[in-house]
């Protein structure tokens, strides 16, 4: 995005007002959670001060496949030689490690998998298939309190995607618009869209409070197990009550000023590598600014999936080649472009997990294993190619439960990951 000094044209742009059915429609989605203990921040940070080390995570899933081939490298550990697509990152070797053999245990389906990149959850095609929490969410529940924004769910798509789910497996919304997010952001809004936006909060607890009042009256007439549950419910509420509070004190304070211009958006189905850089743009202004420190991004390529299922012709697979090697190209400048912002002696990619990977280790075959993933930042001693059994696939999951403890957060396992990844070390 352009550099614009000492002007801010921003300021002039309206911020429609937040809607009562917008809110309560966020509050429908929280309200489904179950469990709140895990809800709490680990220890080393409250919800009114931060940690002393800033951790950041961003979650990217692309969900077409990529071309294994031309992903893996051919040697593992750490003398290994770049492929063709990690050669395209342009990147320090030394600020991120690439996986193989790995996968989400159960999780088949095909393109159904896509919803369960971030969750693990098994048989997302199954017939009353329930997805859990994500990643991003896990995470948001317990450190999202440090931030003016708990998390950011976005997706570069043009239909209502999502890879972001609550606990009780509730999708959810995403950002579609780099322009929006913008000037969510960054734009302050008047005096009396402030003035809105908290009465809007309030209303939306007051109407926490008649629902749980209706909860209550029948609570007499429940078994012992709906007693339980619904105990979980009161619980979920006010700890959503909690996050109102916060919401509510984030409205009144100064949103940060930055030096650029919002971006233009871009809607040319084709153009989708470079609707990703004009969001890769604005989550480093987000994470610069500590605006959040949990953002997932959704990419969606389905506007190439037909070339997908290449047949292995050789001009097929150029042309899909041609666009992957496009969004590495757009994913080595992202991580550039964070090794550059230095924060406190450390530069921003130091600080900030980036997962990037696909929920299919082949899409012309539509095989769910062997993924190719990889993790850059976040200070991990990266620098190797982590191989694990191609046939008997590591869980992708136990990475998850290495990121989660990065962020501080003091967990065992996450989905069906039961510890954490075998080979990954702390810097």
């Amino acid at each position: 995005m352009a550099e614009h000094q000492h002007q801010h044209p921003h300021r002039k742009v309206r911020f429609q007002r937040l809607t009562r059915r917008t809110l309560l429609r966020g509050a429908g989605v929280a309200l489904g959670l179950p469990l709140l203990e895990a809800m709490r921040p680990a220890r080393g940070g409250t919800p009114s001060g931060n940690p002393a080390v800033p951790r950041r995570l961003v979650a990217i899933q692309t969900n077409m496949g990529i071309l294994p081939q031309f992903f893996f490298p051919e040697e593992a550990g750490r003398s290994y030689k770049l492929s063709p697509y990690l050669e395209k990152l342009d990147a320090n070797p030394d600020d991120f490690t690439v996986f193989s053999g790995t996968s989400h245990p159960g999780v088949d389906g095909a393109h159904s998998a896509e919803k369960c990149f971030l969750t693990g959850t098994p048989h997302p095609g199954a017939g009353g298939f329930r997805n859990g929490i994500s990643l991003d969410q896990f995470a948001a529940e317990q450190i999202g309190g440090q931030t003016r924004y708990p998390s950011l769910v976005l997706a570069n798509t043009m239909e209502g995607s999502t890879h972001s789910y609550t606990r009780s497996g509730v999708p959810i919304p995403s950002q579609r618009s780099p322009r929006k997010l913008f000037l969510e952001l960054f734009v302050p809004g008047k005096p009396e869209e402030v003035a809105a936006s908290v009465e809007a909060l309030r209303q939306g607890r007051s109407t926490l409070d008649f629902v749980s009042d209706r909860a209550r009256s029948l609570k007499n007439s429940l078994s012992t197990g709906d007693r339980r549950r619904l105990d979980e419910y009161f619980t979920a509420v006010r700890d959503l009550e909690r996050r109102f509070e916060g919401s509510e004190a984030w409205a009144q304070k100064p949103k940060p000023v930055v030096e650029a211009q919002p971006p233009q958006d871009i809607d040319e189905g084709m153009k989708f590598v470079e609707r990703t850089g004009l969001f890769f743009d604005v989550i480093k202004l987000a994470l610069q600014t500590d605006s959040s420190r949990i953002v997932s991004l959704f990419i969606d390529t389905t506007v190439i999936h037909n070339i997908t299922h290449h047949g292995n012709r050789p001009d097929v697979i150029t042309e899909l080649r041609a666009h992957e090697e496009r969004q590495f190209a757009a994913l080595g400048e992202f991580l550039r472009s964070l090794a550059g912002v230095k924060e406190e002696g450390d530069s921003l990619l130091d600080r900030t997990m980036v997962l990037y990977g696909t929920c299919m280790g082949s899409a012309n075959s539509h095989a769910n294993t062997n993924l190719p993933v990889l993790l850059a930042g976040g200070g991990f001693r990266h620098g190797q190619h982590l191989a694990f059994d191609r046939e008997q696939n590591y869980p992708l999951t136990n990475l998850f439960v290495s990121m989660l403890q990065r962020l501080g957060i003091e967990t065992h396992e996450f989905s069906t990951g039961k510890g954490t990844l075998r080979g990954l070390e702390l810097a």
